[in-house]
């Protein structure tokens, strides 16, 4: 007898099943052990099942602007603000108009509420000022200088003056050796003792700032939260030619600042990215428009000339400093790298703020609410039972009409439920996903798409095994034409869902989310474990010999005659079932 030769396989070849199985099993171990390892054992709702906060905004008018509340800039605002509070992650957050000069955002229940508004309330113009001075940001102390001294004071304070420029030059140079080519550097915080000499610091200068200026600035207390407020509002109220004196965020320091160098809407985009080639650490690109580029160059052109802290620019949000940089040459091109010091979260708020910071209008928080999810309890409540009812009546088809096989496409069913669960509940904490009712919907929706890939790969078995064939060989013989057909019926799927999450936006997204998601997870489940499952069913003799319970009873099925060699097989007269 001839030896079989080697590289061809059977048709009924069956592989390693086995393997394949403990593989999903595995992966869906991890999954769940990674729930609980996080903490995190449910998923995350949105603000309709969860409730949350809602913000609604006013638009404001802005001076020299009188006509400039109107829809095209509602709805650019609205776009720059959605993209704002989804920076934080895909948190499902809403943002819609409302009339003519209302924004509302809902933000779900889970969603860092008071980073959020943060982002929301900074909605204010984007600038980047000269610094023309700056120091810590309490208030500075009444000189103690005694009187008969008035003369040396003065004297004294001009030679001051003198020494702390070149002291200040020392500072702000670069070490010979590591010029900085193409970024700039976050400046180093000035001393946190402030003295009647370096109130305003030498830096600035007299002649540089007006004298009303001067004690604005030296009366300015950054260390409470009214008092930064109240500065803020009254330099983003200013004129972008007016110098201006502000605080910092935390109020640790207080600046005067020169007119606008450079416009918010002049920033194209500008992202948070590591830099492991260098060894900076988080850094933060941006990239100008063209108008942009060149105002920039020329403004970083004269501040490298200079000293710190006047070789420093501040980049103003909402009459806020929110980063001081320095600059040690002139930056072409159009675009630059802040570094030095930067978290990962810090970098990327800046980047967040600096991307989606400057808008066409203004405004201000004129109502913030806590919403209740009692009514999209309700629907969900409703949404399940109605799930329930539909997977009843699933499972009652499947057992009726397939029998044994049923077992399998329930267990099919059952480790895409982990699958997709385990999936979901980890994507809360990791990109922010919040499960909302259209969500629930899209899940609820994929049980048709799974339990349709099931039936596909049923029929090829039982046609096969109608023309003759035993199961062993049925199984493996009909998996590449239910495999094709499987997978043209969810790339359909996956597209489509890929394209409604691209064009839309809010909850639907979370539906073309969900969908998606599901459809990727039935071709997973059906190549790992819906396939290896039937083919070590059928080794047992229960599935093989075709019991009448196993849903692969040849009587039932009308089977032909086995196929034998030179023998044309029998065609059989007797009605097939369907």
């Amino acid at each position: 007898m001839a030896a079989p030769k080697k590289g061809r396989r059977s048709p009924a070849s069956q592989g390693k099943p086995g393997r394949t199985l403990v593989l999903i099993l595995i992966a869906m171990v991890a999954l769940v052990g990674g729930m609980f390892y996080s903490g995190t054992l449910t998923p995350r709702l949105g603000i309709d099942l969860a409730g949350g906060t809602s913000f609604t905004l006013a638009a404001q008018n802005q001076p020299g602007k009188p006509n400039a509340i109107n829809e095209t800039n509602m709805n650019t605002a609205a776009g720059i603000m959605e993209r704002r509070v989804n920076g934080l992650g895909v948190s499902e957050a809403e943002v819609q108009t409302q009339g003519s000069n209302h924004i509302i955002v809902n933000i779900p229940k889970g969603t860092d509420a008071k980073q959020a508004r943060q982002q929301v309330g900074t909605t204010a113009q984007l600038g980047f000022r000269p610094v023309l001075t700056t120091t810590a940001g309490t208030k500075a102390p009444e000189p103690t200088t005694p009187p008969s001294a008035g003369g040396k004071g003065d004297k004294n304070d001009k030679d001051g003056k003198g020494k702390d420029s070149k002291d200040d030059g020392k500072q702000g140079a670069t070490p010979q050796g590591r010029a900085v080519t193409d970024s700039l550097k976050k400046a180093p915080p000035a001393s946190p003792t402030p003295s009647p000499s370096t109130t305003p610091p030498a830096g600035g200068g007299d002649a540089d700032i007006p004298a009303g200026l001067q004690k604005q600035f030296a009366a300015l207390d950054c260390s409470t939260k009214e008092s930064r407020a109240a500065a803020g509002e009254h330099a983003a109220g200013s004129k972008p030619s007016d110098p201006v004196v502000a605080c910092n965020d935390d109020g640790t320091q207080k600046y005067v600042l020169g007119p606008v160098g450079v416009e918010g809407t002049d920033v194209k985009d500008a992202k948070a990215v590591f830099d492991a080639q260098q060894g900076q650490g988080w850094i933060v690109q941006m990239d100008f428009t063209s108008d942009g580029g060149k105002k920039f160059a020329d403004i970083t052109g004269k501040l490298a000339t200079k000293t710190q802290p006047q070789n420093q620019f501040a980049i103003v949000l909402d009459g806020a400093v929110v980063s001081d940089p320095r600059v040690s040459q002139q930056l072409n091109g159009g675009n630059a790298t802040i570094s030095g010091g930067f978290t990962q979260q810090s970098a990327q708020d800046l980047g967040n703020m600096l991307s989606y910071g400057a808008l066409p209008l203004s405004f201000k928080i004129d109502d913030e609410t806590t919403v209740t999810a009692a009514l999209g309890g309700e629907q969900l409540h409703a949404g399940l039972v109605a799930g329930a009812i539909g997977l009843a009546l699933v499972v009652i088809y499947l057992v009726a009409y397939y029998r044994g096989l049923a077992l399998v496409a329930l267990a099919s069913l059952g480790v895409s439920a982990v699958l997709t669960y385990t999936i979901m509940t980890l994507l809360g904490p990791a990109i922010g996903f919040a499960l909302n009712l259209p969500a629930v919907c899209g899940a609820i929706a994929a049980i048709g798409i799974t339990a349709d890939s099931f039936i596909v790969y049923f029929e090829r078995i039982r046609d096969e095994i109608r023309d003759g064939r035993t199961l062993r060989p049925a199984v493996e013989r009909g998996w590449p034409r239910a495999r094709r057909t499987i997978m043209v019926s969810d790339f359909v799927s996956f597209l489509a869902a890929a394209v409604l999450f691209i064009v839309t936006v809010g909850k639907v997204q979370g539906f073309a989310f969900t969908l998606g998601l599901t459809t990727v997870l039935d071709v997973v489940v059906v190549f790992l474990f819906t396939k290896p499952l039937m083919t070590l069913l059928a080794r047992r003799k229960f599935f093989a010999e075709g019991h009448p319970w196993s849903g692969l009873d040849p009587k039932r099925l009308g089977v032909k005659p086995p196929l034998r060699r030179g023998r044309r097989s029998i065609v059989t007269t007797e009605t097939k079932e369907a």
